[in-house]
């Protein structure tokens, strides 16, 4: 079991709760069956992320977002989950990275052309000198916070590492859906 107690807060990692098919990995079902057990506990539930990943950063490279990791069960079976823990008054949040979207379709689009719709979803840019003062996260892997891209022939901007572009924040279409 993976309950670990945040400032106000518990997060509990679906993989490892609790198992409700006896396949050795923890799923919705398998929260709802502990429901009780986790609304004792007086504080806002907080998933790790749930949809179906790459896996190749342990958690932040999304694959699908409008799915859910197939280890833990369907769609409907988190809709159930959310609903009983609506219900019985727990709250109930999930972990995902908004950004990390290099084989997205739209990703594919707007590297195909300048003129592309949904080039500005990401930050493009002929130089990798731009935002010159943000910090490199993660330095023993990578030099910069831009990666060329050989197809559009031009640098996206990355926050963490190359195979995961960010979002275009600055875009309203993302600013507006992500409450900014």
């Amino acid at each position: 079991m993976c309950l670990v107690q945040g400032r106000d807060r518990f997060q509990v990692h679906v993989r490892t709760f609790h198992d409700s098919n006896g396949d050795g990995i923890g799923d919705f079902q398998g929260l709802e069956e502990k429901l009780d057990y986790l609304q004792q506990l007086g504080s806002t539930r907080y998933g790790s992320c749930i949809l179906p990943l790459a896996l190749r950063d342990d958690g932040y490279d999304i694959a699908d977002y409008n799915a859910v990791h197939s280890s833990y069960g369907t769609l409907e079976d988190f809709r159930k989950f959310l609903g009983s823990a609506t219900t019985e008054g727990s709250g109930s949040l999930s972990n995902g990275a908004e950004s990390h979207l290099r084989s997205a379709p739209w990703f594919q689009e707007s590297r195909s052309s300048p003129d592309n719709p949904r080039r500005d979803w990401y930050v493009w840019s002929d130089t990798d000198r731009r935002y010159k003062g943000v910090r490199i996260i993660f330095l023993d892997t990578e030099t910069s916070n831009w990666a060329w891209d050989p197809i559009s022939k031009s640098f996206y901007w990355h926050r963490f590492f190359s195979h995961q572009p960010d979002l275009n924040y600055d875009n309203l279409r993302f600013g507006n859906r992500c409450g900014m």
